[in-house]
């Protein structure tokens, strides 16, 4: 699967909705995920941890709104972007959506143009609130903007290289990226490297952050290595 800048999942019940939304932004150069229920949607997002979802109001074994209700509520979910998608076109209906927190809001039938630039539109605000955002696991803090990481208050001596991994990986814990993936998401696609590269730099990162002594957790243990798949950053056990 290509990796796109962004991946959308789709929720709706119908398929002939999902196809056509699906080739759209497939078109538009997005990842697209698609569920057809509220508890399958779920699953998604905790699985997958899309950059937004694609929600229709209307839905098998529970309500979009409810789902929406639910994502908000989750502290690991409750800052990703939902744009409701629907045939629910009242002002009523539009206002409860909005006060559930949804971020936009989208009445079918609709342009396939209006829609991708409604999904980018929302994209670039989270993404420009959330680019200063202080990256925070336990103890281990990432400013980018002094660009500096720290270790219980301890300053994290690291290269720019090592700087830009961790930060790629603290924004997408949990998920098992391959060499090739980490090249093209942190170098750039344009960018040729040899994989020892990439584990040259990884294990630079986690060189640097067992470098603070005595820290309460061993943070380099949480870059963790997946066999013959790549690598994760995650507090479970590998």
């Amino acid at each position: 699967m290509a990796i796109t800048e962004s991946s959308i999942l789709i929720v709706d019940d119908e398929a002939a909705i999902r196809d056509v939304v699906g080739i759209t932004l497939d078109l538009a150069g997005f990842d697209t995920i698609k569920a057809a229920n509220a508890h399958d949607a779920h699953v998604s997002i905790i699985d997958n941890k899309p950059d937004l979802v694609l929600l229709d109001w209307m839905l098998p074994g529970g309500s979009g709104i409810e789902l929406a209700r639910r994502l908000r509520r989750d502290e690991t979910t409750s800052n990703i972007p939902i744009i409701m998608l629907t045939a629910k076109a009242s002002e009523d209906n539009k206002v409860q959506g909005l006060n559930e927190g949804v971020d936009d809001y989208i009445t079918k039938p609709f342009s396939s143009r209006e829609l991708v630039a409604r999904i980018k539109t929302v994209l670039r605000r989270v993404n420009g609130r959330d680019k200063d955002k202080v990256l925070q696991v336990f103890d281990l803090k990432l400013d980018p903007t002094s660009h500096r990481v720290t270790i219980e208050d301890r300053l994290v001596e690291m290269g720019p290289t090592e700087f830009r991994l961790l930060k790629f990986f603290l924004q997408n814990q949990e998920m098992v990226f391959s060499r090739d993936q980490i090249q093209n998401l942190v170098w750039g696609a344009n960018v040729y490297l040899e994989e020892r590269t990439i584990d040259v730099h990884i294990r630079r990162l986690r060189k640097a952050l067992s470098a603070i002594k005595g820290a309460s957790i061993n943070y380099a243990k949480l870059i963790q290595t997946v066999r013959t798949a790549g690598y994760r950053f995650s507090i479970r056990p590998a």
